[in-house]
Protein backbone atom coordinates (compact mmCIF):
# COMPACT_ATOMS: atom_id res chain seq x y z
CA UNK A 1 0.00 0.00 0.00
CA UNK A 2 2.61 2.70 1.09
CA UNK A 3 4.05 1.79 -2.70
CA UNK A 4 1.05 2.18 -4.35
CA UNK A 5 0.82 5.92 -2.35
CA UNK A 6 3.90 6.56 -3.36
CA UNK A 7 3.97 6.00 -6.61
CA UNK A 8 0.42 8.26 -6.97
CA UNK A 9 2.40 10.96 -5.32
CA UNK A 10 5.42 10.80 -7.28
CA UNK A 11 2.97 10.51 -10.43
CA UNK A 12 0.65 13.50 -8.98
CA UNK A 13 3.86 15.78 -8.77
CA UNK A 14 5.40 14.36 -12.25
CA UNK A 15 2.12 15.80 -14.15
CA UNK A 16 1.95 18.96 -11.70
CA UNK A 17 6.03 19.31 -12.78
CA UNK A 18 4.78 19.28 -16.42
CA UNK A 19 1.60 21.22 -16.19
CA UNK A 20 3.77 23.92 -14.84
CA UNK A 21 7.05 23.45 -17.94
CA UNK A 22 4.03 23.86 -20.25
CA UNK A 23 3.04 26.71 -19.30
CA UNK A 24 6.35 28.20 -18.67
CA UNK A 25 6.72 27.25 -22.40
CA UNK A 26 3.40 28.29 -23.54
CA UNK A 27 4.16 31.87 -21.50
CA UNK A 28 7.78 31.96 -22.99
CA UNK A 29 6.32 31.57 -26.86
CA UNK A 30 3.84 34.06 -26.35
CA UNK A 31 6.13 36.40 -25.00
CA UNK A 32 8.39 36.44 -27.69
CA UNK A 33 5.60 36.48 -30.22
CA UNK A 34 4.45 39.55 -28.72
CA UNK A 35 7.71 41.04 -29.35
CA UNK A 36 7.50 40.09 -32.77
CA UNK A 37 3.70 40.91 -33.84
CA UNK A 38 3.54 43.58 -36.23
CA UNK A 39 0.49 45.32 -36.42
CA UNK A 40 -0.18 44.62 -40.10
CA UNK A 41 -0.94 40.66 -40.67
CA UNK A 42 0.05 38.92 -43.73
CA UNK A 43 -3.06 39.19 -45.08
CA UNK A 44 -3.21 42.92 -45.21
CA UNK A 45 -0.01 43.58 -46.86
CA UNK A 46 -0.47 40.98 -49.47
CA UNK A 47 -3.02 43.73 -50.73
CA UNK A 48 -1.11 47.27 -49.93
CA UNK A 49 0.68 46.91 -53.20
CA UNK A 50 -2.82 48.27 -54.67
CA UNK A 51 -1.90 51.26 -52.98
CA UNK A 52 0.66 51.97 -55.64
CA UNK A 53 -2.28 53.27 -58.22
CA UNK A 54 -2.39 56.59 -55.48
CA UNK A 55 -6.36 55.83 -54.95
CA UNK A 56 -8.64 58.50 -53.84
CA UNK A 57 -11.22 56.23 -52.26
CA UNK A 58 -9.88 53.19 -50.21
CA UNK A 59 -11.96 50.34 -49.29
CA UNK A 60 -10.93 48.93 -45.84
CA UNK A 61 -12.43 46.54 -43.23
CA UNK A 62 -13.79 42.54 -42.70
CA UNK A 63 -14.76 40.01 -45.32
CA UNK A 64 -18.14 41.93 -46.47
CA UNK A 65 -15.83 44.59 -47.64
CA UNK A 66 -13.47 42.42 -49.17
CA UNK A 67 -16.29 39.75 -50.79
CA UNK A 68 -18.82 43.07 -51.82
CA UNK A 69 -17.27 45.41 -52.95
CA UNK A 70 -16.04 45.74 -56.35
CA UNK A 71 -14.06 48.78 -56.34
CA UNK A 72 -13.73 49.06 -60.00
CA UNK A 73 -17.55 49.59 -60.34
CA UNK A 74 -17.02 52.27 -57.76
CA UNK A 75 -14.74 53.95 -59.61
CA UNK A 76 -17.21 53.96 -62.64
CA UNK A 77 -20.07 55.47 -60.34
CA UNK A 78 -18.06 58.42 -58.91
CA UNK A 79 -16.52 59.36 -61.82
CA UNK A 80 -13.06 58.10 -61.20
CA UNK A 81 -10.85 56.16 -63.49
CA UNK A 82 -9.83 52.17 -62.95
CA UNK A 83 -7.22 52.05 -59.65
CA UNK A 84 -8.51 55.35 -58.19
CA UNK A 85 -10.55 52.93 -55.99
CA UNK A 86 -9.07 49.86 -54.42
CA UNK A 87 -10.55 47.16 -51.84
CA UNK A 88 -8.20 46.35 -49.10
CA UNK A 89 -10.10 44.63 -47.01
CA UNK A 90 -9.31 40.79 -45.76
CA UNK A 91 -11.24 37.84 -43.35
CA UNK A 92 -11.53 39.25 -39.71
CA UNK A 93 -10.07 42.59 -40.69
CA UNK A 94 -9.50 45.16 -37.79
CA UNK A 95 -9.20 48.69 -37.25
CA UNK A 96 -6.20 48.53 -35.50
CA UNK A 97 -4.23 46.97 -38.33
CA UNK A 98 -5.83 49.45 -40.75
CA UNK A 99 -4.28 52.14 -38.61
CA UNK A 100 -1.18 50.53 -38.56
CA UNK A 101 -0.77 50.77 -42.35
CA UNK A 102 -1.86 54.46 -42.64
CA UNK A 103 1.00 54.97 -40.45
CA UNK A 104 3.27 52.30 -42.97
CA UNK A 105 2.07 54.09 -46.21
CA UNK A 106 1.28 57.73 -44.94
CA UNK A 107 1.51 59.13 -48.24
CA UNK A 108 -1.23 56.97 -49.76
CA UNK A 109 -3.85 57.58 -47.24
CA UNK A 110 -3.34 61.03 -46.30
CA UNK A 111 -5.41 62.44 -49.31
CA UNK A 112 -7.99 59.66 -49.39
CA UNK A 113 -11.60 58.16 -48.56
CA UNK A 114 -11.26 55.49 -46.72
CA UNK A 115 -14.01 53.73 -45.69
CA UNK A 116 -14.01 50.24 -43.75
CA UNK A 117 -16.59 48.42 -42.50
CA UNK A 118 -16.87 46.41 -39.12
CA UNK A 119 -18.30 43.78 -37.63
CA UNK A 120 -20.17 42.96 -34.01
CA UNK A 121 -17.15 40.11 -33.01
CA UNK A 122 -14.32 43.29 -33.53
CA UNK A 123 -15.93 44.96 -30.53
CA UNK A 124 -17.65 41.90 -28.24
CA UNK A 125 -14.87 40.84 -25.97
CA UNK A 126 -17.14 37.50 -25.47
CA UNK A 127 -16.25 35.96 -29.07
CA UNK A 128 -12.66 34.30 -28.55
CA UNK A 129 -12.60 32.12 -31.68
CA UNK A 130 -9.49 31.82 -33.42
CA UNK A 131 -10.72 32.35 -36.54
CA UNK A 132 -11.98 35.78 -35.83
CA UNK A 133 -10.02 36.98 -32.51
CA UNK A 134 -8.51 40.61 -33.73
CA UNK A 135 -4.89 39.33 -33.30
CA UNK A 136 -3.23 43.17 -32.87
CA UNK A 137 -5.82 43.14 -29.91
CA UNK A 138 -3.95 39.63 -28.46
CA UNK A 139 -0.89 41.33 -28.95
CA UNK A 140 -1.79 44.23 -26.79
CA UNK A 141 -2.37 41.85 -24.10
CA UNK A 142 0.19 41.09 -21.07
CA UNK A 143 1.03 37.26 -21.25
CA UNK A 144 -0.63 36.60 -17.89
CA UNK A 145 -4.20 38.09 -19.37
CA UNK A 146 -3.51 36.09 -22.50
CA UNK A 147 -3.02 32.72 -20.59
CA UNK A 148 -5.95 33.51 -17.96
CA UNK A 149 -8.46 34.54 -21.18
CA UNK A 150 -8.01 31.89 -23.63
CA UNK A 151 -6.65 28.52 -21.54
CA UNK A 152 -7.71 26.34 -21.13
CA UNK A 153 -10.32 25.51 -24.02
CA UNK A 154 -9.65 28.44 -26.45
CA UNK A 155 -5.73 27.64 -26.69
CA UNK A 156 -6.98 27.70 -31.19
CA UNK A 157 -6.63 31.01 -30.43
CA UNK A 158 -3.21 31.37 -28.97
CA UNK A 159 -2.06 29.28 -31.47
CA UNK A 160 -2.96 31.33 -34.00
CA UNK A 161 -1.64 34.11 -32.66
CA UNK A 162 1.72 33.18 -32.05
CA UNK A 163 1.29 31.76 -36.27
CA UNK A 164 0.32 34.75 -37.35
CA UNK A 165 2.83 36.89 -34.87
CA UNK A 166 5.39 34.54 -37.27
CA UNK A 167 3.89 35.13 -40.85
CA UNK A 168 3.25 39.24 -40.02
CA UNK A 169 6.77 39.67 -39.13
CA UNK A 170 7.92 37.72 -41.88
CA UNK A 171 5.96 39.97 -44.35
CA UNK A 172 7.30 43.02 -42.44
CA UNK A 173 10.84 41.37 -43.47
CA UNK A 174 10.39 40.81 -47.22
CA UNK A 175 8.81 44.37 -47.71
CA UNK A 176 5.31 42.19 -49.27
CA UNK A 177 3.73 45.16 -49.01
CA UNK A 178 6.01 47.11 -51.42
CA UNK A 179 7.17 44.07 -53.23
CA UNK A 180 4.50 42.09 -53.97
CA UNK A 181 2.22 41.52 -57.01
CA UNK A 182 -1.04 43.26 -56.70
CA UNK A 183 -3.68 41.46 -56.02
CA UNK A 184 -6.46 41.34 -59.59
CA UNK A 185 -10.06 42.97 -59.49
CA UNK A 186 -8.16 45.81 -57.53
CA UNK A 187 -9.03 43.63 -54.30
CA UNK A 188 -11.89 42.04 -54.56
CA UNK A 189 -12.98 38.62 -53.84
CA UNK A 190 -16.31 37.04 -55.26
CA UNK A 191 -17.97 34.09 -53.80
CA UNK A 192 -19.43 32.01 -56.59
CA UNK A 193 -22.25 29.84 -54.46
CA UNK A 194 -24.38 29.92 -51.75
CA UNK A 195 -23.94 27.04 -48.73
CA UNK A 196 -25.97 24.20 -48.07
CA UNK A 197 -29.61 25.48 -46.44
CA UNK A 198 -28.78 23.45 -43.39
CA UNK A 199 -25.16 25.55 -42.41
CA UNK A 200 -27.61 28.83 -42.50
CA UNK A 201 -28.31 29.94 -38.64
CA UNK A 202 -31.31 29.85 -37.86
CA UNK A 203 -31.46 33.11 -35.90
CA UNK A 204 -28.87 35.78 -35.81
CA UNK A 205 -29.73 36.62 -32.18
CA UNK A 206 -27.73 32.97 -31.38
CA UNK A 207 -24.81 34.12 -33.90
CA UNK A 208 -21.28 33.69 -32.20
CA UNK A 209 -20.53 36.99 -33.14
CA UNK A 210 -23.30 38.05 -30.65
CA UNK A 211 -22.36 35.57 -27.48
CA UNK A 212 -21.44 36.23 -24.46
CA UNK A 213 -22.35 40.23 -24.98
CA UNK A 214 -19.81 42.23 -24.01
CA UNK A 215 -19.01 45.63 -25.19
CA UNK A 216 -16.67 46.76 -22.09
CA UNK A 217 -13.88 44.89 -22.58
CA UNK A 218 -10.40 45.45 -24.10
CA UNK A 219 -11.46 44.83 -27.87
CA UNK A 220 -13.46 48.02 -27.98
CA UNK A 221 -11.11 50.05 -25.90
CA UNK A 222 -8.54 49.12 -28.30
CA UNK A 223 -10.41 49.03 -31.79
CA UNK A 224 -12.55 52.37 -31.21
CA UNK A 225 -9.46 53.98 -30.18
CA UNK A 226 -7.83 52.49 -33.64
CA UNK A 227 -10.88 54.08 -35.43
CA UNK A 228 -10.32 57.85 -33.56
CA UNK A 229 -6.68 57.54 -34.27
CA UNK A 230 -7.76 57.40 -37.96
CA UNK A 231 -9.64 60.55 -38.76
CA UNK A 232 -6.46 62.62 -38.67
CA UNK A 233 -4.47 60.18 -40.90
CA UNK A 234 -7.05 60.48 -44.05
CA UNK A 235 -8.73 62.99 -45.46
CA UNK A 236 -12.17 61.11 -44.64
CA UNK A 237 -13.00 58.33 -43.04
CA UNK A 238 -16.24 56.59 -43.27
CA UNK A 239 -17.24 53.27 -40.87
CA UNK A 240 -19.93 51.30 -42.53
CA UNK A 241 -22.56 48.65 -40.48
CA UNK A 242 -23.22 46.17 -43.47
CA UNK A 243 -26.43 44.11 -43.08
CA UNK A 244 -27.71 40.43 -42.71
CA UNK A 245 -29.32 38.17 -44.93
CA UNK A 246 -32.80 39.41 -45.52
CA UNK A 247 -34.09 36.24 -44.19
CA UNK A 248 -33.42 37.11 -40.86
CA UNK A 249 -36.20 39.28 -38.95
CA UNK A 250 -34.92 41.61 -36.43
CA UNK A 251 -38.23 42.46 -35.21
CA UNK A 252 -38.94 38.85 -34.16
CA UNK A 253 -35.37 38.17 -32.68
CA UNK A 254 -35.27 40.24 -29.73
CA UNK A 255 -31.44 39.41 -29.05
CA UNK A 256 -30.34 40.38 -31.92
CA UNK A 257 -32.08 43.92 -32.08
CA UNK A 258 -30.71 44.98 -28.49
CA UNK A 259 -27.56 43.85 -28.68
CA UNK A 260 -27.40 45.41 -32.77
CA UNK A 261 -28.91 48.24 -31.58
CA UNK A 262 -25.99 48.46 -28.88
CA UNK A 263 -23.16 47.59 -31.32
CA UNK A 264 -24.27 50.38 -33.63
CA UNK A 265 -24.94 52.94 -30.99
CA UNK A 266 -21.03 52.40 -29.68
CA UNK A 267 -19.73 53.05 -33.17
CA UNK A 268 -22.42 55.77 -33.69
CA UNK A 269 -21.08 57.80 -30.38
CA UNK A 270 -17.55 57.10 -31.60
CA UNK A 271 -18.24 58.80 -34.82
CA UNK A 272 -19.82 61.86 -33.24
CA UNK A 273 -16.80 62.15 -30.92
CA UNK A 274 -14.10 61.40 -33.34
CA UNK A 275 -15.17 63.02 -36.34
CA UNK A 276 -15.79 60.36 -38.42
CA UNK A 277 -19.07 58.95 -40.56
CA UNK A 278 -21.20 56.04 -40.08
CA UNK A 279 -23.11 54.30 -42.47
CA UNK A 280 -25.56 51.63 -40.71
CA UNK A 281 -27.52 49.66 -43.65
CA UNK A 282 -29.61 47.46 -41.85
CA UNK A 283 -30.86 46.35 -45.27
CA UNK A 284 -30.78 46.77 -48.94
CA UNK A 285 -33.76 46.32 -50.50
CA UNK A 286 -32.63 45.56 -53.66
CA UNK A 287 -30.62 42.92 -52.34
CA UNK A 288 -32.62 39.61 -52.52
CA UNK A 289 -32.16 36.07 -50.63
CA UNK A 290 -30.94 34.60 -53.52
CA UNK A 291 -28.03 36.85 -53.54
CA UNK A 292 -26.41 35.80 -50.12
CA UNK A 293 -24.01 33.24 -50.14
CA UNK A 294 -24.56 32.22 -45.72
CA UNK A 295 -26.09 34.83 -43.43
CA UNK A 296 -23.79 37.70 -43.73
CA UNK A 297 -21.88 37.52 -47.21
CA UNK A 298 -23.33 37.79 -50.82
CA UNK A 299 -22.76 36.34 -53.64
CA UNK A 300 -20.66 36.93 -57.03
CA UNK A 301 -24.59 38.63 -57.97
CA UNK A 302 -24.86 40.69 -55.29
CA UNK A 303 -21.36 42.48 -55.28
CA UNK A 304 -23.06 44.96 -58.37
CA UNK A 305 -26.24 45.93 -55.90
CA UNK A 306 -23.99 46.19 -53.04
CA UNK A 307 -21.62 48.29 -54.06
CA UNK A 308 -24.11 50.82 -56.06
CA UNK A 309 -26.11 50.79 -52.70
CA UNK A 310 -23.16 51.91 -50.42
CA UNK A 311 -21.82 53.92 -52.93
CA UNK A 312 -24.92 55.76 -53.37
CA UNK A 313 -24.59 56.78 -49.32
CA UNK A 314 -21.20 57.72 -49.69
CA UNK A 315 -20.47 61.50 -49.06
CA UNK A 316 -17.50 62.14 -51.72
Amino acid sequence: MRAVSGARSWLCLTLALSALAWLAALGGLLSVARHVHDDVPALLAKKLPLLKTHPSLIFAGESRTEYQVDPVLAAQLTGKRPGDAVNIAYDAGEPLALEAAMRREPDAFRNAHVVTSVAPFLFNEGVKSAAIYPLDVTARLPVADQMAGFLPLRIGTLIRFVREAFASRLAADQDIADRAAAPAAFGLVTIDRSQPADRWPATIGAHGHYANWDLTGPKTHFEIGALCDMVKLTRKLTVVIPPWAPRYDRASDPNWRERDDAYVALVEDAGRRCGFEVINLPSIPSLAQADYADEMHVTASGVPIYTRALVARLNL
